[in-house]
């Protein structure tokens, strides 16, 4: 006799299983995307709480430390992101006290923008931003890694309707306020 004719067959139980499994999936990676969102949330809340600072006003006072003196305009490419959200960012750091802006001597058009020594400071203690420890993990996977890992996640994106959305390489929770304030929204 054939094993195949001693094992007992239940009628649907391979799709009963399958679904089980499939079912466990989804599951599987509605938990992994909670926890990449859990982890941006919790590393935000510690800049703030630690350092006063969100991640996008952490890159700007790095970003102009690097370059010593910049532009508004030339920090938004560099940092990408909008020229309205970097100034708005801008202002909120200079009435901190962590930059100043001048007028340039060579065009007066033009504001530049310098880390204090505050600024400075803050940067000297500040931990790596969440992007950086993920940037220097991705980096040392296989190129065809690199590109599985970037068309799933755009698959992710599409299937959660997320594709119009405005988006920078930047990783930060937005508001950690739970009331919503719009003192803490901003970035």
């Amino acid at each position: 006799m054939h094993a195949k004719f001693l094992q007992p067959r239940l009628p649907g139980l391979e799709d009963r299983i399958g679904r089980m499994s499939g079912s466990r999936t989804k599951e599987d990676v509605l938990i992994a995307l909670r926890r990449i969102m859990r982890a941006v949330d919790l590393h935000s809340r510690d800049l703030i709480q630690r350092y006063g600072l969100t991640g996008p006003q952490l890159i700007l006072l790095r970003e102009i430390s690097r370059a010593d003196e910049i532009s508004g305009t030339d920090l938004a490419a560099a940092v990408s992101l909008s020229l309205p959200t970097v100034t708005g960012i801008l202002g909120r750091l200079e009435d901190r006290g962590l930059v100043e802006r001048r007028r340039s001597e060579l065009d007066r058009r033009r504001i530049l923008v310098r880390a204090t020594s505050a600024a400075l400071g803050i940067l000297d203690a500040a931990p790596p931003l969440l992007q950086e420890s993920f940037v220097h993990q991705f980096d040392r996977l296989r190129d065809w890694e690199q590109t599985q890992i970037l068309s799933t996640l755009q698959r992710l994106v599409a299937m959660m309707e997320a594709k119009d959305l405005a988006a920078s390489p930047i990783l930060d929770a937005g508001s950690l306020d739970p009331a919503g304030s719009t003192e803490s929204s901003k970035v």
